[in-house]
């Protein structure tokens, strides 16, 4: 909108300016028109009829006033017509400022009527500073008009076609219009402020509905489980575009919804064979076997859990609620040191964030959990960076490989190679960590750290 409006001005006053140089244009032409009439009708006056000599100047004297009146609304007033000088030598001084536009103009229109002319000169001065029309007032006190000194006028200086002599017209410069160039601004400001205001309207109807549905989409993308119509408004375009999107949400939604009662569905399914199993096992005499078999339910039951669990993360906000996270880390640190595990934590500052908090205790659990097993210890901390919440937790191994740190972000991927529990896990532990962060519109990274071992970040935007 900015750059159009720019670019708007800008078009306007490239049109206000052809519009003055126009406006000056005719007044110019007005005024040379003036000057070659009256050279004409000087040529004309050397031959004819007395009453046909004066017929013609007339004629020309009206056509002279009527390209003036044409040019600015301006006419010389008889009382200071000044008569044609004439002299061996153009009275135009050499270090007066030359009118080139006037003199070129003025030779083209003596031209046309086929006057042929030598030298033209043409220049402006101040009435007061001309000697022939200082000579010509004394002469007629009843010319003198007030303020006559300070008045313009033009001195137009042709050479005789033979070189005899010269011929030098003086007019009174017209002036401009009052307010013509103020009327130009005001005309262009007026139609600029107009066209700015239709176009705010106009990409105000075209925008608005994209900026909504840009919203939408956003706000879809972080709660999918809110499923909100938006209104079809705008161009037809537009419309189409809104109606559809709310059709395209209302059946990811829809899916979303039958997933969840389809996971609900296979984890009855496949728990209720599970606890039969558990159960039968009791029977197996080998106490060896037996066990064997426990740990193998076990682990398949755990791998189920965390398959649902990463199924449903992001589907509900509900339960969200504002809690201190140094409080937090400190809870499930305590978790660990009750186990007699090697993890600390700093003493953290109050950051408070609007969490769901079961949601982030299980990341951060599997996030110490990894740290633990692979780490040897892990060392927790909080701080808050501006509107953000980090948690941190380092440990003490071998860290992993630079090109494998964001494949370890993957579902089912492991840094050991079994699916056994004891050594490691199904490799969901960290894909869920980074899913839950997601689902507070946060992020998970992986670091290693230059002294040796892992960094896992794990922030979390602040809300109020």
């Amino acid at each position: 909108m900015f750059v159009l409006a720019i670019g708007l001005l800008a078009a306007q006053t490239v049109s206000a300016v052809l519009l003055y140089r126009a406006s000056e244009d005719r007044r110019e032409t007005a005024i040379v028109s003036s000057i070659a009439f009256r050279l004409i009708a000087d040529g004309a006056s050397a031959a004819g009829p007395r009453s046909e000599r004066r017929a013609r100047l007339e004629a020309l004297r009206r056509e002279g006033n009527r390209a003036l009146r044409n040019g600015q609304g301006a006419t010389f007033s008889r009382r200071l017509r000044i008569g044609i000088e004439r002299s061996e030598a153009s009275p135009i001084k050499p270090d007066e400022l030359r009118l080139e536009s006037y003199e070129s103009t003025l030779k083209e229109v003596l031209g046309a009527q086929d006057l042929v002319v030598g030298t033209v000169a043409v220049t402006r001065r101040l009435a007061g500073q001309d000697d022939f029309v200082r000579g010509v007032i004394d002469r007629r006190p009843r010319m003198r008009t007030p303020e006559w000194e300070q008045r313009r006028i033009l001195v137009a200086s042709v050479e005789r076609a033979d070189r005899s002599g010269w011929l030098t017209i003086r007019v009174l410069e017209p002036e401009r219009a009052r307010g013509s160039l103020t009327t130009i601004v005001l005309q262009t400001l007026v139609i600029f402020v107009v066209l700015v205001l239709l176009l705010y309207l106009v990409l105000r109807r075209i925008t608005h509905p994209l900026a909504r549905l840009t919203e939408r989409v956003a706000d879809f993308s972080k709660r999918p489980d809110q499923s909100v119509m938006l209104p079809e408004t705008g161009p037809s375009d537009t419309r189409r575009l809104i109606a559809a999107h709310n059709t395209m949400e209302a059946r990811i939604a829809a899916m979303l919804d039958e997933k969840d009662v389809m996971l609900g569905a296979i984890g009855h399914d496949l728990k209720t064979p599970l606890a039969a199993l558990r159960v039968r096992i009791e029977s197996v005499p080998d106490d060896t076997q037996r066990q064997r078999m426990a740990d193998s339910i076990e682990d398949i039951t755990a791998t189920l859990d965390d398959i649902l669990t990463l199924a449903r993360v992001g589907r509900s906000q509900s339960g969200a609620e504002a809690v201190d996270l140094g409080a937090l880390a400190i809870a499930v640190v305590e978790e660990f040191e009750d186990l007699g595990e090697p993890v600390t934590i700093a003493d953290p500052p109050r950051v408070v964030a609007t969490v769901q908090v079961t949601w982030l205790k299980r990341a951060l659990r599997n996030l110490v959990s990894n740290a633990v097993r692979y780490g040897e210890a892990a060392d927790v901390s909080v701080l808050q960076s501006d509107d953000t919440a980090v948690i941190t937790i380092i440990d003490r191994g071998p860290g992993i490989p630079a090109d494998q740190l964001s494949d370890m972000l993957e579902p089912f991927t492991r840094g050991e190679g079994s699916r056994n529990r004891a050594t490691g896990g199904a490799g969901l532990g960290l894909t869920l960590a980074r899913a839950i962060a997601e689902q507070h519109g946060g992020t998970l990274t992986l670091t290693n750290r230059p002294e040796g071992g892992l960094r896992a970040e794990l922030k979390i935007p602040l809300q109020s």
